[in-house]
């Protein structure tokens, strides 16, 4: 059910595909699954409304419309959609400032920016930018997690103590903390602390199941049995029943460049961890996953959730993984799932009056502590400096400047992590293989035989701007150390590209060589670089014939050796 081979405009309308082949038998699974996710998203949704400094039900609201936006045009399904911690955060820490204190000014730019995601999911849509998600490589999204966890966790600490908080950034939160921890509130630790025991026991003894809502039903129960809040345990108070009121969200709050860094955050926080997730249940259960199509699907969500006022959501792991684990067969269970949560906001709401906000942050702090995943930053550290590097920079980006900063920045350091990378790639210094007419890097096997008279090397990366010189060098450096050199022999069948610079760097070392009564050849080079090669001019200076050899065979007739002679 591959949502690009059907006909038409349908293409772009997966139910097209997941209802035309539904099964009867699977709506028990995805009804369940359905019911499921909602009792997980209740308490998820008003911790992490809370989070994101907005009224509770507007969390729920997200749940609710932003699922159903997903599963009109998500490519998933499985994925579930909704507030996650991450922008939940980056919200509370932009919006703020924008709003300038106004809690209903607050509210609207929230929504106004769920619309700009929106908008800029359909851009990326139309003009194939999927492919600019991978510029973030996964070390920086192991440090980026880390950095947000911590920083997600530091700002529940205050709900979880009984103390006011504050401060702007992970250190600046934690020395406020600090100064404030001789006015703790006993009874209010007492709550967070057993709430989030029964939520980690709760989650290992019992997965998949609705730890969670359990939880909140019975922290309510307690609350208002002992009269807690009139001992001063704060509570959500009264939540307003009824569904959202529909319509679009109110413009020209804001400047484009106030509002576009927000959404642009947004919008690759949202893509890349629902691509992750998505990807992840697609191999599971072996269906296609069309990665474009998920522009459209996290855009649907978003604006309906931006015409319910609520504001920017995405796909989530966690949420996703509980949809699956209960049984989740298609999107339908999604439409479920709003479905109950909208009758929740029908009817219930007046049993979350004395929900404990202590138990709520106790709900957001066991959620996201798996974002720190201290073994996968170990793990570089002992198998690639540079990934360590790489996530650390995001891991401090995140903790100093916030997350839509460090999300920004760590987008940055990926592309100059790509670069660097790039610009100093392995030179192999080839020898033979003995008794073959193979050749292999000298510093990586024992055993190659030099070869006599011939510095022969292969780059193994393609041959650009940013590491032609570095190549260069290396060539030469290699030249001041031995003595007797005839031949210096290219080998480009590991690299497959080239530009200008690169040809011509193979100008510039063929001159030097030339000086040196030194012969260049040139071999293994693809079709792509031997059309480069030959508009550039090499063909002139070396002997085009032999590009498309091999090593061995050019060694073997010592045709270069005998130009060498020639000098």
């Amino acid at each position: 059910m591959k949502a690009s081979s059907a006909p038409g405009w349908t293409r772009f309308f997966p139910p097209c595909g997941w209802l035309a082949a539904y099964r009867r038998e699977w709506l028990p699974a995805d009804a369940v699954a359905g019911i499921t996710l909602a009792a997980y998203a209740v308490p998820v949704s008003l911790a992490y409304a809370a989070l994101a400094g907005l009224p509770p039900q507007i969390g729920v609201y997200g749940y609710m419309l932003g699922g159903i936006g997903y599963a009109l045009l998500g490519a998933s399904r499985q994925l579930a959609i909704g507030p996650t911690s991450a922008i939940s955060l980056m919200i509370a820490a932009t919006v703020g400032v924008l709003a300038g204190g106004d809690a209903v000014r607050y509210a609207q730019i929230a929504s106004l920016a769920a619309f700009a995601v929106a908008v800029l999911c359909f851009i990326a849509w139309v003009f194939k930018l999927s492919v600019l998600v991978r510029l973030v490589s996964d070390s920086i999204l192991v440090g980026f997690k880390a950095g947000a966890g911590l920083t997600i966790i530091m700002s529940q600490l205050p709900s979880l103590l009984g103390v006011a908080g504050g401060g702007h950034n992970f250190f600046d939160r934690a020395v406020k903390l600090m100064g404030q921890l001789g006015h703790l509130d006993p009874l209010v630790l007492a709550i967070g602390a057993v709430a989030l025991l029964l939520l980690l026991f709760g989650e290992r003894l019992l997965p998949g199941k609705p730890v969670g809502i359990t939880i909140v039903a019975l922290a309510i129960a307690v609350t208002t049995l002992l009269g807690l809040p009139a001992l001063g345990v704060p509570v959500t108070g009264k939540i307003p029943e009824g569904l959202p009121a529909l319509g679009l969200p109110t413009f020209g709050l804001l400047e484009f460049d106030d509002l576009f860094p927000l959404a642009a955050g947004c919008v690759l926080l949202a893509y890349i961890e629902g691509v992750s997730a998505a990807r992840s249940f697609a191999a599971k259960h072996g269906y296609p996953l069309d990665v474009r199509q998920e522009f459209l699907g996290l855009g649907a969500a978003n604006l309906a959730a931006a015409l319910g006022h609520g504001y920017p959501v995405a796909g989530g792991l966690s949420q996703s993984a509980v949809n699956d684990s209960a049984g989740a067969r298609t999107p339908l269970a999604l439409v479920i799932c709003s479905v109950t949560l909208g009758l929740c906001l029908l009817f219930f709401t007046g049993l979350l009056t004395n929900l404990p906000k202590a138990v709520l942050a106790a709900i957001v702090v066991a959620a996201v502590y798996k974002l720190v995943d201290v073994r996968a930053l170990l793990r570089m550290w002992k198998v690639s400096r540079i990934d360590f590097y790489a996530a650390a920079i995001a891991l401090v980006a995140v903790l100093l400047l916030g997350i839509l900063q460090g999300v920004l920045l760590a987008s940055i350091a990926s592309i100059f992590l790509l670069l660097a990378r790039a610009s100093q790639p392995n030179i192999a210094f080839l020898g033979r293989l003995p008794g073959t007419g193979r050749y292999s890097d000298n510093a990586r096997h024992d055993g190659v035989e030099p070869l006599v008279g011939v510095i022969a090397f292969r780059p193994e990366a393609s041959l650009l701007y940013i590491n032609a010189e570095t190549i260069q060098q290396a060539v030469l450096d290699a030249l001041h150390r031995s003595t007797d050199v005839k031949l210096v022999a290219c080998d480009l069948s590991a690299s497959p590209y080239i530009d200008l610079a690169g040809a011509r760097m193979l100008h510039d070392l063929y001159d030097e060589l030339a000086s040196r009564h030194i012969a260049f050849c040139i071999v293994g080079a693809h079709a792509q670089l031997r059309d480069l090669l030959r508009a550039e001019g090499l063909a002139e200076k070396t002997d085009s014939g032999q590009w498309l050899r091999s090593l061995d065979s050019v060694l073997g007739d010592d045709k270069c050796l005998r130009n060498a002679s020639d000098r």
